[in-house]
C-alpha cells in the first residue's frame, strides 16, 4: 500500500493538470529504506509528448546524486496519461528500473487542466509483473521513528 500525504498527492495531480495536454512526471523522494514519501520533485518531460514521458538525462543524474547525498531513494515515480486510463503501458513497464519504488499514474484524460477529479492509481512493477496496490491519503505521515 501507498500511504501519501495530502499536500504530496495534491502536488502531483497539480503538476499532471498542468502540463495536460502532455505527459507529467516527477519523483517523490524519501529516507532510504523508509517507503516515507516526503520530498516532491518536478522533474520536465524531455520527450514533451502527450503520449509518452522521459526524465532529461542531466536533471535525473543531479536528482540521483542529492538524493545520495541526502540518503534518500525515489519512493515513487509518476507520470501522468493524458488521453488514457492510469494503468502502465509496455513502455512503461519496460522503464520501470526501481523495484523498491511506487509508480503512480494519474490521468488527466476526463477534465484536462480544468478542475475535476483525475484517476490517481498506484503499482509495483517488478521484472515485468505489474501488481496494483491501495492508496491511503493522509493528512500528514506520521512521524519518523528513529
Amino acid at each position: 500500500m501507498l500511504t501519501i500525504d495530502q499536500t504530496t498527492y495534491d502536488g502531483i495531480v497539480a503538476h499532471a493538470k498542468r502540463d495536460h495536454p502532455d505527459e507529467a512526471c516527477g519523483v517523490v523522494a524519501g529516507p532510504e529504506g523508509s517507503d516515507r514519501p516526503e520530498r516532491l520533485v518536478e522533474m520536465v518531460n524531455a520527450a514533451g509528448s502527450p503520449t509518452f514521458y522521459e526524465f532529461d538525462s542531466t536533471d535525473l543524474f543531479k536528482l540521483y546524486r542529492e538524493m545520495d547525498d541526502r540518503d534518500e531513494e525515489p519512493v515513487v515515480v509518476y507520470h501522468s496519461h493524458t488521453a488514457t486510463e492510469a494503468y502502465p503501458s509496455r513502455t512503461d513497464i519496460g522503464l520501470a528500473q526501481e523495484p523498491n519504488a511506487h509508480y503512480v499514474l494519474v490521468s488527466t484524460r476526463e477534465h484536462g487542466n480544468n478542475d475535476g477529479a483525475v484517476e490517481f492509481r498506484s503499482y509495483r512493477i517488478v521484472d515485468g509483473t505489474v501488481t496494483e496496490e491501495e492508496v491511503a491519503v493522509v493528512d500528514a505521515l506520521p512521524p519518523r521513528t528513529p
